[in-house]
């Protein structure tokens, strides 16, 4: 089992967001505060996919 590659500008992109989170300043498209890790994990993905970097497709629903 392989672990998805992500690349280092993504890296760095989901780093800075995840730092916003901690201190509490990170908020959601909706303007409210974001509280779950995992929320702000993806909008750190989402971020580094809008600026061109190397990251995995989004999984398709079934």
């Amino acid at each position: 089992m392989s672990k998805t590659k992500y690349s280092e500008k993504a890296q760095d992109k989901v780093g800075k967001v995840m730092h916003e989170f901690k201190e509490g300043k990170l908020k959601s498209s909706s303007g409210k505060k974001v509280t779950n890790r995992k929320q702000a994990v993806a909008i750190g993905i989402s971020e580094a996919r809008e600026e061109g970097a190397k990251v995995p497709p989004k999984k398709k629903s079934k």
